[in-house]
């Protein structure tokens, strides 16, 4: 090829180039034009929000809230945000997780002033607003393609995240930013996709604003909002909340509770029994930091020995968040049948924005399941494992029981609070299915086992949970 035609080659090249750059820039002029400069917002309303990975059943949308009062104020110039609302028990009788039952109004407030470190997580909620995406695509040399989804014809304004994952912003005929999408790291469902959608624009002082928001994560909404009112441009003198000092990262402790039987606490409690040939664990909690820990902390205590079970109580991910690490490890996950196909779906997701121990290790997990009751045993420890009946909290809810130590593992149905608060009136129906649970099974407890173990580090007896629900122990 002569010198010419490279040079020619090269120069169209340059040219396509950077006629696409400056489509993307007239997608972005056209569309701030057609919604108008904001620099602030305030805006409020009222709809509903739902609890991420606390659904009943793995097959459910998450939990819903009632929020009765939204209002949010945002600042694009010098990022920040925050959010104040009043929300109110959704799902009634109770069902899923999520801190359930909430009684009467429950205040929420988060401020978040953007830090060289603030993850970009909490970032989004400024950068996925319509505005503030126009504003982060420009900012990050967005790139410009169109697509057409339902038969309706978009330009998809493009730009790469922190995270390194892409975030895409569709601009309507009338151009509007009507969705905007990207994908962040989520322990259970690795690349998780986040969405956000926005509708019925407005003109509010010149400038346009949906009057329906719709967030979705892992499929399903986690927030949605009709907004009545909407303040652009208004003063958004947004502080900062106190410093505090950096989470230490708890390392793990451990107690006795028995012969070859221990309690691992430094976060979610768990627990690791010495069989003749293998260890167990319940619990497989919260992330694959702790995960990490409770495995060191259980093989210090028992050496030399495999982590062959690790028994899981619920499918809520703050339970199965470490799941992966313990299939990284080798160890067979115990689970309700409820949980299995999900538990076997969260093992195969990809986790390239942040690949965990499983994603390096490329083993392939081992599941065993259960319905009502499934008794572990070598002949000296026994752990005997039943299906929580009667309880909204999740459908696959397992408790385990030793019945020499007389000791009981439960999660989330009794979560102990500080020895001087008052008992709910009426008591949590979560917590009086536990009382009924362990009153069918005819279990002598003595000893209970909280997985959200109580900031005291107090011991938990069955007279303690009696008297939580205002009754006398039957022991």
């Amino acid at each position: 090829m002569s010198k010419k035609c490279v040079f020619v080659l090269a120069a169209a090249m340059l040219l396509c180039s950077m006629a696409f750059a400056q489509d993307a820039k007239t997608v972005i002029d056209n569309a701030t034009k057609a919604m108008g400069t904001l620099k602030t917002v305030e805006y409020s309303g009222s709809g509903f929000d739902f609890a991420i990975g606390q659904n009943v059943n793995p097959n459910q949308p998450w939990p819903k809230f009632i929020d009765k009062s939204y209002k949010r104020v945002m600042n694009f110039e010098t990022p920040a945000y925050r959010m104040e609302r009043i929300r109110t028990q959704g799902e009634n009788p109770p069902r899923g997780g999520g801190q359930q039952p909430v009684i009467g109004e429950q205040t929420q407030n988060q401020t978040v002033v953007v830090a060289p470190n603030t993850p970009w997580v909490q970032q989004l909620e400024l950068w996925m607003m319509p505005h503030g995406f126009l504003q982060a695509a420009a900012k990050n040399n967005a790139t410009v393609s169109t697509k057409t989804v339902g038969g309706k014809k978009y330009n998809v304004l493009t730009f790469t995240a922190p995270n390194k994952a892409k975030v895409n912003g569709y601009i309507n005929d009338q151009n509007m930013v009507e969705r905007v999408e990207t994908w962040i790291d989520n322990a259970m469902l690795g690349d998780m996709l986040f969405d956000a959608t926005y509708s019925g624009y407005k003109d509010f002082g010149g400038v346009k604003f949906p009057t329906k928001i719709v967030q979705k994560q892992g499929d399903y909404p986690i927030l949605d909002l009709t907004i009545t009112d909407v303040k652009p441009n208004a003063a958004a003198n947004i502080q900062a909340p106190a410093a505090q000092p950096p989470a230490a990262v708890a390392s793990a402790t451990s107690e006795k509770l028995g012969d070859g039987v221990y309690l691992i606490l430094g976060g979610y409690a768990a627990l690791a029994v010495d069989f003749k040939d293998y260890i167990v664990v319940i619990e497989g909690p919260q992330s694959e930091e702790r995960a990490s820990a409770i495995i060191a902390e259980a093989k210090k205590l028992i050496p030399n020995k495999p982590i062959k079970y690790v028994v899981n109580t619920h499918a809520h991910y703050d339970h199965s968040s470490g799941l992966r690490t313990f299939m990284a490890e080798g160890a067979t996950i115990i689970t309700h049948q409820v949980n299995k196909p999900f538990l076997e779906k969260v093992a195969a997701l990809p986790h390239t924005l942040n690949p965990d121990k499983l994603a390096q290790s490329k083993r392939k997990p081992s599941f065993e399941t259960m319905t009502e009751q499934k008794t572990l045993t070598d002949g000296n420890h026994v752990i005997q494992l039943y299906h929580m009946t009667g309880i909204g909290h999740h459908e696959g809810l397992i408790i385990a029981y030793l019945p020499k130590e007389k000791v009981l593992v439960e999660a989330d149905a009794y979560n102990p609070q500080p020895l001087n608060a008052t008992p709910p009136n009426p008591p949590s129906p979560y917590t009086l299915a536990l009382v009924a649970n362990i009153e069918r099974l005819k279990l002598d407890v003595n000893r209970i086992i909280p997985i959200h173990y109580p900031a005291d580090n107090r011991v938990v007896n069955r007279a303690e949970l009696m008297r939580w629900v205002g009754k006398t122990s039957s022991n």
